[in-house]
C-alpha cells in the first residue's frame, strides 16, 4: 500500500541516504525529512545531481527540516547573518531538488531568571525582535519568488506570547506556513492547539506521533492520543505528513497501524 502524502524523518539508524530512501520505497513512503542538524545534511554535503539521483532510483522527493538551533533574530548582527544566510542558501537547494516544504522552529532566545518570573529578552526587547522578523520575512519572499516553497513553523514546547506575535507576522506572507506537531502539543497539555487552530487555513505539515503523558515520538498506537483526529484534520487541509519516530521499529510499527486504519476505512464505505 503506497501512503499517499506521508513521509518520514531522517533515522539515526539510516547513516546514509540510500540507506534511508530505500526504507521509504520499502514502507511504501513517498518523501523524507532531511535533518540539517545531522552532519550528512548540511549544506556543504548536499550534491544535488546525486540527491536528485537518489530520489529517482527509489519514487520518493524530500522535505527539508532546516536546524534546530537556527536563530534568525540573535541579537548579535555575526549569528544572525549566518543563520539568515543558511536559510537563503537552503531555499536556493530546494529550488534545484523542487522541495515544496522547510521546516523551521523559532527559537525563543535567551531568558533571564528573576526571582519570581522568566523574562525573554525577545519579549523584553520586543520591537527589535519584531524588525527583525519583518526583515527575515521580507528576504525570505525575495528569495523564494514565484517558486511553490513553503517555510512552515512548527510548534515545540509551548509558544510564548512575542513568538505567537512574530509567526502571525510571517503568516501575512504566502511564503510561510504552519507545522503542527501534535506529539509536542500533547506533551505540554495542548497549549499550542488554539493557536494552531485559529490559523487552520495555513497549516501546510504535521508532524504525527503517538504520546503518553509527556513522553512523545512514540509509535502510533502504543500511546494515548486519537491519531485519527489529526489525520483527518489532515486530510481536510491537504497537509504533508511526517511519521516522526526516532527508531526503525517505531516507523515501522506506524505504518503497520496506518494500513490498519486505512483498510478499515475502505471496509466501512464497502
Amino acid at each position: 500500500m503506497k501512503l499517499k502524502s506521508y513521509g518520514m524523518p531522517t533515522l539515526i539508524e539510516t547513516s546514509t541516504l540510500p540507506e534511508c530512501a530505500k526504507l521509504c520505497a520499502d514502507l511504501g513512503l513517498e518523501f523524507i525529512e532531511l535533518n540539517m542538524n545531522l552532519p550528512q545534511y548540511q549544506l556543504n554535503k548536499i550534491d544535488v545531481d546525486y540527491f536528485n539521483s537518489i530520489a529517482d532510483k527509489y519514487g520518493i522527493y524530500y522535505t527539508i527540516h532546516l536546524d534546530e538551533n537556527l536563530n534568525i533574530s540573535d541579537f548579535n548582527p555575526y549569528i544572525a547573518e549566518a543563520y539568515t544566510k543558511t536559510v537563503t542558501n537552503t531555499i536556493e537547494i530546494a529550488k534545484q531538488l523542487d522541495i515544496k516544504v522547510l521546516n523551521m522552529h523559532m527559537a525563543k532566545g535567551v531568558y533571564f531568571t528573576l526571582p519570581d518570573r522568566k523574562v525573554y529578552l525577545f519579549s523584553e526587547y520586543k520591537e527589535q525582535y519584531l524588525k527583525s522578523i519583518v526583515a527575515f520575512r521580507n528576504m525570505c519572499e525575495s528569495a523564494i519568488g514565484e517558486n511553490d516553497i513553503k517555510i512552515c513553523i512548527e510548534n515545540c514546547d509551548g509558544y510564548e506570547d512575542f513568538q505567537k506575535e512574530a509567526i502571525e507576522l510571517l503568516l501575512e506572507s504566502n511564503v510561510f506556513a504552519l507545522t503542527f506537531d501534535v506529539g509536542h502539543n500533547h506533551g505540554i497539555g495542548g497549549t499550542d492547539e488554539e493557536f494552531v487552530m485559529q490559523h487552520k487555513d495555513r497549516l501546510h505539515h504535521i508532524h504525527l506521533h503517538d504520546a503518553q503523558g509527556r513522553k512523545n515520538h512514540l509509535a502510533l498506537g502504543t500511546g494515548e492520543m486519537d491519531i485519527k483526529k489529526y489525520i483527518n484534520l489532515a486530510n481536510e487541509q491537504n497537509c504533508r505528513i511526517v511519521l516522526e519516530t526516532k527508531t526503525i521499529d517505531g516507523l515501522k510499527q506506524s505504518v503497520e497501524w496506518l494500513k490498519g486504519y486505512y483498510n478499515e476505512q475502505i471496509l466501512e464505505k464497502s
